[in-house]
């Protein structure tokens, strides 16, 4: 995999990234020989960058102006944006009658509407260089449902239909547009979740890991951020130039059945 255009390194921003998947995409992506712009509402993501040898930019990407915003420090930072990973988001699991209206706005904002606004920023720069890769990273609930989660899954599957009009948009112009579908990684947002799943089912929290969160995988075990980055890392690649409109799952099987 190549992260050069000639000399120069491709640019890649990278969103949600003080910790799991994100974090993984952009320690990986500076090993690569990226420039790579660390966009994080958490400060804590500048530990992360610094670490990693990556610039970093803060944003409540709730906030349409802060969406533009990071795209344009990208720009002034390192000429261009080439790779977009939309990778930030929160989760709250309850059910629909007690969902709380402000929770689903904020997680409709921050993970269908925001990677549309980064996309929509980086398109032109993308579109001159007739080179672009939007990866987003969606889930296994951008394939298929579970209680408890309304606003996460409506906005998992609104992205994979984003995924594929982008990729239809972009063919003529260099842009590809993939979407990758992992089942539950070892993250804190993860981690978080099974509090709150163990309350919603009436269970200990290990049997939410065992009886929901691997209950459908047919490897039984949590995907760890560095396999989610390697596949990033492959989609964002010259490799990887005939790829578009697609959805990887990195799922265990879980859709499989």
């Amino acid at each position: 995999m190549t992260s050069q255009t000639g000399s120069t390194p491709r640019v890649a921003l990278v969103t949600g990234t003080s910790s799991g998947i994100g974090a993984a995409v952009v320690k990986h992506f500076c090993e690569l020989g990226y420039q790579v712009l660390a966009v994080d509402f958490n400060s804590a993501g500048k530990e992360v960058a610094d670490a990693a040898g990556a610039a970093f930019f803060q944003a409540d990407l709730t906030d349409p102006l802060a969406c533009r915003e990071a795209v344009n420090d990208a720009v002034r930072r390192f000429g261009s944006v080439d790779i977009l990973v939309n990778n930030a988001g929160v989760q709250h699991v309850s059910a629909i009658e007690d969902f709380p209206e402000e929770k689903w706005r904020q997680i409709i904002d921050l993970m269908l509407t925001a990677p549309f606004l980064l996309a929509q920023a980086a398109w032109p720069h993308m579109r001159k260089a007739e080179w672009g890769r939007i990866i987003n990273i969606a889930s296994v609930h951008a394939q298929v449902a579970s209680p408890g989660k309304a606003a996460y899954v409506s906005a998992k599957h609104g992205l994979i239909g984003f995924t594929k009009t982008a990729a239809l948009e972009g063919g003529t112009q260099g842009i590809t547009a993939n979407a990758i579908c992992p089942a539950y990684v070892k993250t804190p947002l993860v981690d978080n979740q099974i509090a709150d799943q163990a309350k919603l089912n009436n269970m200990d929290e290990q049997e939410v890991v065992e009886k929901i969160m691997l209950k459908n995988a047919a490897v039984k075990r949590l995907i760890e951020p560095q396999e989610v980055a390697q596949m990033v890392a492959y989609l964002a690649s010259d490799a990887a130039g005939a790829v578009t409109g697609a959805s990887w799952n990195i799922d265990l099987g879980w859709t499989a059945q």
